[in-house]
Order: structure tokens, then sequence, then C-alpha cells
């Protein structure tokens, strides 16, 4: 079989010759109970670059050892971009949420022996999900391979923004040293409300993560979490999003995108926020108005806005959350530390081997099999329109 592999570009100066840490924290399970992935063989080493073109997520080895043909390519979204060439004759496509490889309606019928995508990490709204249904192309995905890693990450953006910690840091490398103006935007945490719109493994684990600062914690889920959950935490429900953005001074985005979400905070909503919030979004770009966003922050009504995800990715050099006031954006690299590189291609690894054996991929891993929705896809997807947004962005040009 031919397998397609879509990953971002090598670091400009060359892999690594070697690592700050010599060697990961053990970790046996996920907080759920759920073991982490569990490949039967592995051919790198923890702690490696892995989700890059030249770190290949570990499998060329094991592929061609097993008589199949590995295509790693960055290249993804000029027409005629190396992986519509190759994905014509492929068999299975791997790609990204953090460099994402549009795969649409158009794409998958460009390639009809195609069998399944698989999403080196979480979230497969990049995948026309309806379009693969359609077509008989399993989806699957690593769930939780790098949920604490994002969660993690969203307790950075949170104490970042609140501290004023960008500002600080940039006055440090200017040479300055005026302590007025370093402090003139910082607060501390302690007694904020914090809430999260979608309590599921990532923003549950930002709130477990957040209960130690001595804030108050709500959520808004469609799923309400059990009376025990809430009492571990003390969390307060909200029946509405309206309802929590107007309790909260932070707010944290963890909901998938589909049609409901896509942008979800817009002018009106983000006017029904308490003056002066600070909105952390890990989760989907178009989740957001863009130039909403920007209007907010000009104005005052938003204090900050710290994203790991853009729209489209890779986000053009001029993309207006670059150079708006007070943000704190990063690549949408909240999930792909070095610790999540190595859970997220040991869960490649396994779904191949799997796939390959004839055995049952995980029901946690699955999001689309057999022309529907399956696994965590049927919990978190409407069939008939499961993802929007895939083909604009595949329309994207620089």
């Amino acid at each position: 079989m031919k397998i397609l592999c879509v990953l971002y570009d090598d670091p400009k100066g060359g892999m690594p010759s070697s690592y700050p840490l010599k060697e990961l924290p053990k970790l046996e399970k996920y907080p759920d109970g759920m073991t982490l992935p569990s490949p039967k063989g592995r051919d790198f080493t923890p702690g490696e670059l892995l989700g890059c073109v030249s770190g290949e997520l570990g499998l060329r080895k094991f592929l061609e050892d097993r008589g199949h043909t590995l295509v790693v390519t960055s290249d993804k979204d000029a027409d005629g971009c190396s992986a519509d060439k190759e994905l014509v004759d492929a068999d299975i496509v791997i790609s990204q949420p953090f460099w994402p490889y549009y795969l649409t309606r158009k794409r998958m019928e460009s390639a009809p022996n195609l069998k399944m995508a698989i999403t080196a990490g979480i979230g497969s709204d990049h995948v026309d999900l309806q379009a693969a249904m359609d077509h008989k192309v399993d989806v699957v995905e690593v769930t939780y391979c790098n949920s604490r890693s994002v969660a993690e990450h969203i307790v950075m953006m949170i104490l970042a923004l609140v501290r004023d910690y960008h500002n600080q840091h940039r006055i440090v490398n200017e040479g300055g040293w005026h302590i007025a103006d370093a402090v003139q935007r910082s607060y501390d945490v302690e007694g904020m409300h914090i809430g999260t719109i979608a309590a599921g493994r990532i923003g549950y684990d930002m709130l477990r993560k957040m209960h130690p600062f001595d804030v108050h914690l709500h959520y808004f889920d469609k799923h309400r979490l059990s009376s025990d959950k809430e009492a571990e935490l003390n969390l307060t429900y909200h029946d509405s999003v309206e309802s929590l953005v107007a309790a909260c001074d932070v707010i944290n985005i963890s909901c998938p995108l589909h049609p409901e979400t896509e942008h979800l905070f817009n002018d009106e909503l983000i006017a029904k926020c308490k003056p002066g919030a600070y909105i952390i979004n890990t989760a989907r770009g178009k989740i957001c108005d863009k130039d909403a966003i920007v209007r907010a922050l000009e104005s005052g009504q938003l204090s900050g806005y710290a994203g790991d995800v853009w729209f489209p990715q890779p986000a053009p050099n001029d993309h207006v959350w670059r150079t708006m006031p007070h943000h704190g954006m990063t690549p949408h690299t909240s999930g792909t530390s070095l610790s999540a590189q190595t859970r997220y291609a040991d869960g490649v690894r396994e779904i191949l081997e799997c796939f390959f054996d004839g055995e049952e991929i995980r029901n946690p891993y699955l999001i689309v099999q057999d022309g529907d929705l399956a696994g965590m896809g049927a919990h978190s997807y409407t069939k008939g329109t499961a993802t929007g947004g895939s083909e604009e962005a595949a329309k994207f040009k620089k």
C-alpha cells in the first residue's frame, strides 16, 4: 500500500543533533483511565522531533519492512502541490491539525484507492467528514494523545495574558527596565472567574489544573458533568454560552468546529462578555470571527486574546491576528510538544498495525467507519453537516 504523510517543515537550522532532556517522564495512562497508545513496536527514541518531514512519525522502517511505500511531504496548499499529486494513488493519508492537509470531497474523488485518513493528533475537521462517509473512507485520530499538552498550553496562556508576560518580556529584550510600563496591565488570577466552553478531556483538564490557583471555575457543555466531578472542582454549570461569558473574566474555548460553532464568537456574543474579559482559543480558529476579535481588543471590550489556532493554517504573513493589540498567539504548537509527538506517533503506528493486521481500532480513535460516524465522531459531529470550512480552506492561496 501507499501511505501519504503530510507533515510540517523541518527546523530552519536542520534537525537537532541533541535534545535538552535525555528522557521523558513515564506516564502509564490518561486521567480517565484510558491507556496510552501501545503499538507493538517503535523505531524512534521518545522525545525526538517526529512531527516534521524528516521525523516521518518514526514510520519508515516499519512500513517498508512490511512492503509498503511511504511518501512524506510538507507541500500541501498550492495548485499542483506534491500532496495532491501523491494523493491520487494513495491508500492511506496521514495529516496533522497543526499542518492540515484539507481533505475535501474533490480531493477524495481524485483518490479512488483511498481507504483511511489518519489525524496525527486530535481534531479531524480538516477532513470533509460527510464526503468521507459518502466515499467509505475511514477517518481516525489519536484521541487524547495531546489533550494534556493542550491543557497545559491553556494554563500558560491564561497566566501570560493576565500577568501581561509578553509585554514584560519585550521590555527586557529591548534593554528596558521601566517597571510602571511593565505592570500597568498586570493582574493576579487568584479570585478570578474562569470558564470553559466544552468540558471534555481538554476543557476539564484545564479546569483541574487551574483549581489550585484559588479561582472560581465555570463550564458550559451540552453533556453536563456528573455531580461528583462538579463537586470535586466546585464547578458552576451554565446552560448557555451567553450565561457563561457574562460571568467569567477568562473564557476558554475547547469545543469542536462545526456549523453550529463557526463564528460563535462574533460581535454580538463578545458584547455580552464581561468588559475586559480574556479569551483563550486552542480549539479552532473559525470559532471566532477574526475581525470581531480585533475590534474588541482595540475597543477594550476584551483585555487580551491568546490563540493557538488560526484560519486558514498556516496563517498568511498579513493575518490580522499577528499584529492586533494584547495578543498571545502561537503557531498551533499546543499539541505538538516533543512529549505529545511521542504519543501521537505511537498512536498512528498502533492504528496502522491494527489496520494491516485486520484487528479492531480502538473505539475512541474512530471518527468515521464503514460510511458512518463512529466512536468519538458520533459524539462530536452530526451526520449531514459533519464539518464546515474545509472546502473554503482548500481554496486559500497564499
